[in-house]
């Protein structure tokens, strides 16, 4: 079940776009968390080079979108939910909720000035999936 709604987040109110699939966390979580890995399920990115393969809050880097390299930092990681920063502004923050049974949701929470991104968010959304239950 895919699902777009305003949400309080660590963050400040954002839209979450969310998608509950048939995967567990922690295989959601591993491909999250995986630079290397992005560009297969971002509709967007199209390259990164990171000082991390797996995030952590600080990591650095830069992502190639549309042809054009932009920097990243990790501004936070902790309990299955990061949050990045692309050229100094907040972006979105990246969540998996274990909802036990072998189920989970990953959730993408947008900020408000982010809105317009949210149908690219519901196709990684559903890449994410098609990743996760190959």
């Amino acid at each position: 079940m895919t699902r777009l709604r305003t949400a309080h987040t660590p963050d400040g109110r954002h839209l979450e776009a969310s998608h509950v699939l048939e995967a567990p966390a922690d295989d959601a979580w591993d491909l999250l968390v995986d630079t290397t890995r992005w560009p297969e399920w971002s509709p967007l990115v199209n390259g990164v080079e990171s000082t991390d393969r797996r995030v952590r809050t600080g990591t650095t880097g830069r992502v190639r979108v549309s042809g054009v390299w932009v920097s990243f930092r990790i501004a936070d990681c902790s309990e299955r939910r990061w949050a990045w920063r692309i050229s100094g502004v907040p972006v979105a923050a990246h969540r998996v909720d274990d909802l036990e049974g072998g189920r989970c949701r990953i959730v993408f929470e947008l900020p408000l000035h982010a809105v317009g991104t949210a149908p690219v968010c519901l196709r990684a959304l559903e890449r994410l999936e098609e990743l996760l239950v190959e």
